[in-house]
């Protein structure tokens, strides 16, 4: 790894560590919130119904998206790069009682065996990496042939993470200090996604990849964010879908 790839991983794990704490509250209420059914009913267009899929949930976070495909009847795996994310994680599925396996993994560099995995997932995670060209050939390659890899982030270089003022009252950004939304938009303006317009770039560099066919939705947000809550997103996410 570069030594200046090396440092952003560094200052990006440290970011999101700093932010861990914070997490599992959230991603409760979220959890027990409405836009539960909202991202199942968003699964059960893409999904193989009536069967059991085995799913790498990247970037998991304390583990929202884990749950709920686990609570879909799924075997799913969970991977964070900050070790504090992985345990509460672990503390969210005994508190939610569901079952997941949980790893501290780097993204760009998986420590699976080629072809392991039916579904790979992800939310927000792509305009966090230092190199996601990197990240999307090794999504693909832990697929298995027919398998999808459904990526929903946002097109987050656009737009400046120091600018709370359009959120509602009670989102979760405003109780981040400065200094952490100072850095985010640090990190956000050093790495290379941040420059390219997406899912455009997303979409071209995935169609020169090992992909049979690929989908995207941009509309996604407007049924996910019905109310401008803690949750909140104002950043159009769009999914895409795209089938190895």
């Amino acid at each position: 790894m570069k030594a200046m790839e090396q440092t952003m991983h560094e200052r990006v794990e440290h970011y999101w560590t700093n932010r861990s704490s914070s997490f599992l509250e959230q991603r409760t209420r979220e959890f027990h919130s409405p836009l539960k059914d909202r991202w199942i009913t968003e699964f059960e267009k893409y999904l193989p119904q009536k069967k059991l899929l085995k799913i790498l949930d990247i970037g998991c976070g304390t583990g929202f998206f884990t749950g709920i495909l686990s609570q879909m009847g799924h075997e799913v795996i969970g991977i964070d790069l900050t070790k504090e994310m992985i345990h509460l994680a672990t503390v969210f599925a005994k508190q939610e009682k569901f079952d997941a396996q949980f790893l501290t993994m780097d993204a760009q560099n998986l420590a699976f065996a080629d072809a392991s995995f039916d579904i790979v997932i992800a939310r927000n995670v792509t305009w966090t990496l230092p190199d996601v060209p990197k990240a999307y050939r090794e999504w693909l390659r832990v697929l298995k042939k027919g398998g999808l890899l459904i990526n929903i982030d946002g097109n987050y270089g656009a737009s400046s993470m120091m600018d709370t003022s359009h959120l509602p009252q009670h989102h979760a950004h405003h109780h981040l200090s400065q200094d952490t939304l100072t850095e985010c938009e640090r990190i956000q303006r050093s790495l290379s996604i941040s420059s390219e317009v997406r899912p455009q770039w997303d979409v071209q560099y995935l169609l020169n990849q090992e992909v049979d066919s690929l989908q995207i939705d941009r509309s996604i947000s407007q049924r996910i964010y019905l109310e401008k809550d803690e949750f909140y997103n104002p950043t159009p996410l769009f999914l895409l879908c795209a089938k190895k």
